[in-house]
């Protein structure tokens, strides 16, 4: 089926659900670790953190893969601070970065292998020596996606432009690493569509063998927003790499 939501609506839908938590504060904060520093936002999205980290001093490139998310970002109170590139990592520009983040899960909707070897490759090469990196999945052995059910995701919210958008979700069980998520929306009590995408579930273990062979050291992998540790039951899995001087 064709979307009949239009881009910039579906952008809108993201922010109506998605406002600043206790993942944006950690982000934020451990940019700010080092002053004025060269921000790479990959898979910045509609620019919440992104467009942060800019207002906190730092210079920003954020980069996504979708139009309409980019379009939306542009679009928000100072965005002309910011560098945006339509692309992935293929796109980093040629210049260094101090920091690397990729926020919100992004991490897990690369699902190919070799696409995520890339990333983390394009990354390493894009970060100084000494430069930081952050992201954040969620951590397989908390099987999120169980609670991923049509009872448990509905929501009903309203956009901007006064439409009423009620969404749910349900999934199938993971494969091979992957679980397949399908998002349902009912446009004014009306059009219903829906949207199928795979997210990556990747181990502890494969994440420190991955940014092993990429030339990463890891300093941290926590298990939640406070700091908790690995399998404390918040069913994070938040990474902090550098690369060697």
């Amino acid at each position: 089926m064709s979307p009949q939501m239009t881009g910039a609506q579906l952008a809108a839908l993201y922010d109506a659900a998605n406002h600043w938590a206790a993942d944006d504060d950690f982000f934020l904060a451990f940019v700010n670790e080092q002053p004025a520093s060269r921000v790479l936002d990959l898979g910045c999205g509609t620019g919440r953190m992104t467009l942060a980290v800019a207002a906190a001093g730092h210079r920003v490139v954020g980069i996504d893969p979708d139009a309409n998310s980019l379009m939306a970002a542009r679009r928000k109170p100072g965005a002309e601070d910011v560098t945006w590139i339509d692309g992935t990592s293929a796109q980093i520009p040629e210049q260094t970065f101090d920091v690397a983040i990729m926020t919100a899960h992004v991490a897990q909707a690369i699902t190919d292998d070799g696409d995520w070897s890339r990333t983390l490759a394009d990354v390493h090469r894009a970060l100084a020596a000494g430069g930081r990196l952050a992201f954040d999945t969620r951590d397989p052995s908390a099987r999120a996606w169980e609670n991923w059910t049509p009872t448990a995701t509905r929501r009903l919210q309203t956009l901007p432009d006064g439409t009423a958008v009620e969404t749910w979700m349900e999934c199938a069980p993971m494969t091979g690493g992957l679980v397949t998520l399908t998002e349902h929306r009912v446009v004014d009590a009306g059009i219903h569509e829906a949207q199928t995408s795979a997210l990556a579930f990747r181990t502890e273990e494969q994440l420190r063998d991955e940014l092993r062979l990429a030339g990463f050291t890891v300093d941290h992998m926590y298990g939640g927003w406070a700091g908790e540790d690995v399998g404390s039951g918040q069913g994070e899995l938040i990474v902090l790499a550098r690369k060697p001087r």
